[in-house]
């Protein structure tokens, strides 16, 4: 089954799908079966090995039956022997008696009786002696069969568990087996259902082939037609054609620049589909080595990774900012080339951004060669790291300055292709094709180091996946790295082929120009012919119109002439008249505020004058109010007159007082909230010295209480050894008074 990759930094990559080839399969169908064979061999011969055990340690068992029954019937030989022993002893002690009693009886008797005990004696010794040495011998006997014994048991127990091991992971591989089985019966299901649908598509395309053929058949008849009339329409009407005997006519312009430059752009589009699978390779490559390092060989979740392997992730993180701008540069190339431009290494202005952003991204690869090699070194230095897997991070290491070192290669040709769209002499025409063949040979190579890369990293991950610390995120990893080294080997060999496939056509395409000259000078050379090619289109759309009164070649020099010695000054008054217009403006909008200023002084005098009429009304003083009318009347002329005059004290005064009122208030305003700031702090500062206050209060409470209860129990201690010591007085003086009355 699949598994999912991880998302690297919050950006997403799609995880690797594990190729679904047919033609691997045999071959592990093969290896499998070999497994299968050695492995029921092994079973067969532990079996045999456990049988054989069993019949030892059955024989084992008889021989300590027999040890056995012989060890009864020597106990049984000796309770004879001792119950004989005991009748000797008791027949010794009665002839004892009777020997004092017949002392006199004679010498003969009592020498018989001396020489049967020393007899008995020596039988006695003899057995108990033969009866130590049974012992012995059982001992030692029963010592060495319960150590077989356990031995064995052990062995058996070994074997049983081997056994049993070697059966799962033999059914382990039958159920493998027969899932690959099952996987490879569907998949050539799914393939023949293809290939009935592949052969259902073929015969469909078939028959339209050959509609279309039919169709292409009568167009050609139908063009042929319309040409051989054109041709003689053509051979009637015009008088000469200068494009017989090459491709540029008078005004080396291409003729047949739009076809051009519809395969140019085409092809740039299938270039930048190239790029843009590579920026994405790239791009998950680096990603997902800066995940491994994370994890692999310390873990960064359980230990700290070493300070090389810190800043080596530090700089593969920047990645992006490398990588990325080499899609946004060819993104760039593709949309420079229209329908309507030339495309020539000249005006390839461009190409020369991409050459600085492969740069950059050179650079970077520089940056991490030295981390990246340092990295493997640490890898194969852990305790962990096998022989085989030492030769695969050697391996790798080569392969990682081989990949710069054809990156290097690529970015030199690609800024030897870069030159003539800024420096003319550069680059000369005639080596236009042996750089193209070189950027064409140095795109084969960056495959084949990518073959060799993904060939080392699927061998370097089967042998990591086998060692006892893989995790399952290592495995994961090292599947999303060898993905996108896939990825990174497919799209190389695409992009080679394509290049060496349109090689020729580049060759032909990019130096095509006027074979007299030295070419296309500058890009705004070839916009300057782009325009005149516009204006000679528009002029021969002109023509079927009615003609016009035309000009004389000299007087449309003059004209041409005095219109360019005329641009400064042209330029130089149209700047001064959109300097005029923003005065203009600017001078309208402070008419448009003096006159509101105007307005609201008028209104507010007007406001005075009827506040003074007032007054003066309630005086009986009509000079006074006549006085105010003319003066009124006289600052209302000259507002309208002009509003920047001088003739408005009052409004101006009470104006600038309001605005003087204003920023004290403001002032007040703030000044008042810097207050209540401060009377919150204050507030909350007495709050909290309150509550401290009763935690302390309450805290001594407590203390206090728990003073006096042990107060309390001293006191009591103390009084009960008080009664203890009069007691115990009490009784020593009873005591001594006892004494003394004794």
């Amino acid at each position: 089954m699949s598994r999912r990759c991880p998302a690297p930094g919050g950006r997403s990559a799609p995880g690797p799908t594990p190729p679904s080839s047919h033609r691997a399969n045999p071959e592990v169908e093969e290896e499998l079966r070999a497994q299968n064979q050695v492995l029921k061999k092994g079973v067969v011969d532990e079996q045999a090995n456990s049988a054989a055990l069993k019949e030892q340690l059955k024989m084992k068992d008889q021989s300590l039956r027999k040890l056995q029954q012989e060890m009864d019937s020597l106990t049984f030989r000796n309770l004879q022997l001792a119950k004989r022993v005991e009748l000797l002893q008791d027949e010794l002690a009665l002839s004892e008696p009777r020997g004092k009693k017949n002392k006199k009886s004679g010498e003969s008797s009592s020498q018989l009786s001396q020489e049967q005990k020393s007899v008995f004696d020596e039988d006695l010794q003899k057995k108990i002696e033969e009866n130590e040495r049974l012992h012995i011998q059982f001992f030692e006997a029963d010592e060495q069969h319960k150590h077989v014994e356990a031995e064995l048991r052990s062995r058996l127990a070994t074997l049983e568990m081997e056994a049993a091991q070697h059966q799962a992971v033999v059914d382990g591989l039958t159920r493998k087996y027969m899932e690959t089985i099952e996987k490879l019966q569907n998949d050539k299901a799914k393939l023949e259902v293809k290939s009935q649908t592949l052969e259902k598509e073929a015969k469909e395309c078939r028959l339209r082939t050959e509609e279309c053929q039919l169709q292409l058949k009568n167009l050609h008849e139908d063009l042929s037609s319309r040409l051989e009339e054109s041709l003689s329409i053509i051979n009637e009407k015009v008088p000469f054609n200068d494009t017989k005997y090459s491709q540029y006519n008078a005004l080396n312009v291409p003729v047949h620049n739009r076809r051009h430059q519809l395969k140019m752009r085409d092809i740039a589009g299938q270039a930048l589909a190239f790029v843009q699978d590579l920026v994405k390779g790239l791009l998950n490559f680096h990603t997902y080595t800066e995940q491994r390092i994370q994890i692999f060989p310390v873990d960064s979740a359980i230990d700290t990774i070493s300070p090389l392997n810190q800043k080596f992730s530090q700089y593969l993180h920047e990645n992006a900012s490398y990588v990325r701008p080499l899609e946004e540069g060819m993104l760039h190339l593709f949309e420079s080339i229209t329908e309507d431009t030339v495309t020539v290494l000249e005006t390839t202005v461009k190409l020369k951004t991409f050459s600085e952003h492969l740069t950059s991204y050179i650079c970077f690869l520089r940056k991490i060669l030295p981390y990246q090699l340092k990295s493997l070194e640490e890898e194969c230095e852990a305790s962990l790291c096998t022989s085989a897997l030492r030769a695969r991070n050697l391996e790798l290491s080569q392969d990682m300055k081989k990949m710069t070192a054809v990156f290097e290669k690529l970015q030199t040709y690609i800024g030897l292709l870069a030159l003539p769209s800024t420096e003319p002499d550069g680059l000369l025409r005639t080596n236009y094709s042996s750089v193209l063949t070189n950027v064409g040979a140095a795109l084969h190579g960056f495959h084949d180091v990518m073959k060799d890369i993904s060939k080392h990293y699927s061998q370097k991950a089967t042998i990591e996946h086998e060692l006892p610390t893989a995790t399952q995120k290592l495995i994961t990893t090292n599947d999303c790295i060898l993905s996108s080294v896939v990825a990174l080997t497919n799209g190389a060999g695409k992009i080679a082929s394509f290049f060496s496939n349109n090689v020729d056509y580049f060759v032909a395409s990019l130096s095509y120009g006027p074979k007299t000259a030295s070419g296309f000078i500058s890009p705004l050379s070839a916009e300057c012919m782009l325009q005149y090619k516009k204006k000679a289109a528009a002029y021969m759309k002109a023509l079927r119109k009615p003609l016009l009164e035309s000009v004389p070649y000299e007087e449309a020099l003059a004209n041409r002439r005095v219109l360019l010695s005329s641009t400064e000054s042209r330029e130089g008054l149209a700047q001064q008249v959109q300097q005029s217009l923003e005065k203009i403006s600017k001078l309208e909008q402070e008419k448009e505020h003096w006159m509101l200023e105007a307005q609201l002084a008028k209104i507010k005098l007007e406001k005075e004058n009827q506040r003074t009429a007032d007054k003066l009304k309630s005086t009986s003083s009509g000079q006074v109010v006549g006085v105010a009318q003319e003066g009124a009347a006289v600052v209302t002329a000259a507002g309208q007159e002009d509003a920047s005059a001088k003739a408005v004290p009052v409004p101006v005064h009470s104006t600038s007082l309001c605005r003087a009122l204003s920023k004290r208030l403001a002032l007040a305003e703030k000044s008042k909230e810097a207050l209540a700031e401060e009377m919150k702090a204050a507030s909350q500062n007495n709050s909290r010295l309150q509550d401290e206050l009763t935690t302390t209060k309450r805290s001594y409470e407590d203390q206090l209480s728990m003073m006096s209860d042990h107060l309390c129990s001293m006191n009591e201690t103390l009084s009960k050894q008080r009664e203890e010591i009069d007691t115990l007085k009490m009784s020593s003086k009873g005591n001594s008074k006892k004494n003394k009355s004794r």
